[in-house]
């Protein structure tokens, strides 16, 4: 939505380095005129010749020569900011009937106002209109987008080392960060506003980039984040329940996410069918498409079309895994991952693939596999390693078959080895998860520390409870051999499971990954699980592992 910002001046700064951080130093200005007829808003002759350099949903982020598109909000519409969008130098208004009414109704507005019945249906066309973030006649990078449940992260962070350690130039757009080149932007959502990836886009190919990577989550979709975006290459990873909050059902759940494997959005896909999610898009889709297999055989689908690419012969390496891929055509590929657990091998054969699919040659990337094994990379909060001894992992499973995944990767074969998690689950979502985690963490973990993730608005007491009757229901029906414990807040469970292990154990803290603030009522704490265990192993005597900056 639409906010508000006092402004401290009443001029705005110029240029990329004025405040996002996300924008191109230089924008060929587009007239008014040419907007109003693209979204057929009649714009009075004397405003056509109105210069429009850039566009913005905040006005907090606005910059002299914008576009104000002022959206209705939960409290407050944003064109009860439009004076201030203004101030910080807007030169034209976009917004619906009632924000058309409001600037009516308010003090003068000294610039022309475009009145449209749907307003964010039409920000990712103006934006890549005013950007020219994807013009044919400007060459930019290749997109590959991942959607799906799980392992859109690690994916993408695949691809980009995978890229680089092509020799390409590459940017991210992602959860932990944004990259365009240059130094890392944090990221606050997924998916930044349509706006941002726009800007971001022209930003990417004023700097010479060849390729980006994007993670696209269903409210990426939902809330029209990546609309006027065409991708190279969009894949899939799974569907497993999550944001039901958003959805309702898992069916428009999927269909959210098969909005991205349409002509509209994408050139050409790759879809990961070890599930029936995947096998059903991969069925529907118009885009012409790529299918891989990585579950091992008998684990996966019995029946159907052969997948074009399958994952063989996995082995474990340390603590990751080599394996084959193998095309239908004969093509066999030799790869390696330094990263635990099935799901990534399922990440690192999902990346490969999206690059293939993009058009690069197998020999190329295999000597670039051989010679920067680039699938070890480090994704921050993803499976992150933090000691050995005992093995301590930091990882965002923070849904049923995350955490399950998890668990299952950290499993050492040591036979007097436990596995001892700490875990909670976060306010203000699907609450069904929550005795299901429950379940979960009893069902394959030796020691269960129930504790508080983001609680959000909601009390946390009551979050914790729903999640240990799902443990404790699941200890008593199926009789677990597992121990179960209630401690807040999140550094105390931690401390507590960092004093309960043994070097030979593995303690494996879920659900908040890279994050580094926990939300309760509406007030950030500082909290970030890699230094809290960091800090409690190391005053046990455990050796950490060293830290080489804690990315966030």
């Amino acid at each position: 939505m639409s906010q508000h910002h006092d402004p401290g001046t009443a001029d705005a700064p110029e240029g990329q380095a004025s405040k996002s951080g996300f924008r191109p130093t230089a924008v060929a200005a587009v007239e008014l005129g040419v907007i109003g007829r693209s979204v057929g808003v009649a714009v009075p002759g004397a405003s056509e010749s109105v210069q429009v350099t850039g566009i913005s949903l905040d006005s907090r982020s606005v910059e002299r020569g914008d576009l104000y598109v002022a959206l209705p909000g939960a409290a407050r519409h944003g064109a009860d900011f439009a004076k201030t969008a203004i101030e910080f130098g807007a030169v034209a208004v976009l917004t619906d009937d009632a924000g058309g009414k409001l600037l009516a109704l308010g003090s003068d507005i000294a610039v022309p106002v475009l009145v449209v019945a749907e307003p964010r249906s039409v920000v990712g066309r103006l934006s890549s209109l005013i950007y020219r973030s994807q013009d044919s006649e400007l060459p930019g990078p290749a997109m590959f987008g991942v959607t799906g449940t799980n392992g859109k992260t690690t994916t993408t962070y695949f691809i980009n080392a995978l890229l680089q350690a092509m020799g390409k130039k590459t940017g991210l757009i992602g959860t932990i960060e944004i990259l365009a080149g240059g130094d890392p932007i944090p990221s606050l959502l997924t998916t930044p506003e349509s706006t941002d990836v726009h800007a971001l886009l022209a930003l990417m190919r004023e700097r010479g980039l060849d390729a980006a990577s994007m993670e696209v989550s269903s409210h990426a979709v939902s809330f029209r984040r990546v609309d006027g975006v065409v991708f190279d290459v969009v894949g899939f990873t799974n569907l497993t329940q999550d944001h039901l909050d958003l959805h309702g059902t898992m069916d428009e759940y999927f269909r959210t996410k098969a909005e991205l494997f349409t002509a509209e959005r994408a050139r050409a896909a790759v879809v990961t069918v070890d599930d029936e999610w995947g096998r059903r898009l991969a069925a529907q889709t118009e885009l012409p498409v790529t299918t891989l297999a990585t579950l091992p055989p008998g684990a996966g689908p019995e029946a159907g079309p052969v997948p074009d690419w399958t994952v063989t012969n996995p082995t474990p390496r340390g603590l990751g895994t080599e394996f084959t891929l193998r095309g239908r055509d004969g093509t066999e590929l030799c790869v390696h991952t330094g990263l635990p657990g099935a799901f990534n091998v399922s990440n690192a054969a999902l990346a490969l693939a999206m690059v293939l699919a993009g058009g690069a040659d197998p020999a190329e990337v295999q000597a670039a596999l051989d010679a920067r094994d680039p699938f070890t990379v480090a994704v921050p909060g993803r499976m992150q390693l933090v000691a050995t001894r005992p093995a301590a992992v930091v990882d965002f499973a923070h849904n049923t078959d995350a955490l399950a995944r998890a668990l299952e990767a950290v499993r050492s074969p040591e036979p007097a080895s436990r596995v001892i998690v700490v875990f909670g689950a976060t306010g203000q979502r699907d609450q069904g998860k929550r005795p299901a985690m429950g379940a979960t963490a009893a069902r394959l973990a030796d020691v269960v520390i129930v504790s508080d993730d983001d609680p959000h608005d909601e009390d946390a007491a009551a979050i914790r409870a729903e999640v240990l009757v799902g443990a404790t229901d699941a200890k008593e029906n199926e009789q677990l051999d597992c121990r179960i414990m209630e401690i807040f807040p999140r550094d105390a469970a931690i401390r507590e499971a960092v004093n309960l292990a043994a070097p030979e154990d593995t303690i494996l803290v879920a659900g908040r990954g890279h994050e580094v603030w926990q939300e309760v009522k509406g007030v950030n704490l500082a909290l970030d699980d890699r230094v809290e265990l960091r800090n409690a192993l190391t005053a046990r005597g455990f050796t950490v592992l060293q830290d080489d900056g804690i990315e966030s």
